[in-house]
């Protein structure tokens, strides 16, 4: 999913997970490369690379809603309207 590959803009450390304990380094923490499902800046940090991938492609975000994207071409106009359902 795109939590499991999301990228993350913070330092974030944790406790070094079961089972992958290093016996020379007990009380050693791990730092994050990549947000992880459950970590609160994983929605966030996944919106915004969503966000920027379509800002690449031309759309631009309605400043009174930030899950509305707007991409005019040639006279047309495409929305997006972006809704995640994260219960």
């Amino acid at each position: 999913t795109a939590f499991l590959h999301g990228t993350i803009t913070e330092d974030i450390y944790m406790h070094q997970p079961p089972g992958f304990v290093d016996k020379q380094f007990l009380h050693h923490v791990c730092k994050l490369e990549k947000a992880l499902y459950g970590l609160k800046p994983a929605p966030r940090a996944w919106n915004a690379r969503f966000s920027k991938s379509l800002i690449n492609l031309g759309f631009v975000t309605i400043k009174s809603d930030a899950s509305l994207f707007v991409y005019a071409h040639n006279g047309d106009l495409e929305y997006l309207l972006l809704y995640v359902d994260d219960m």
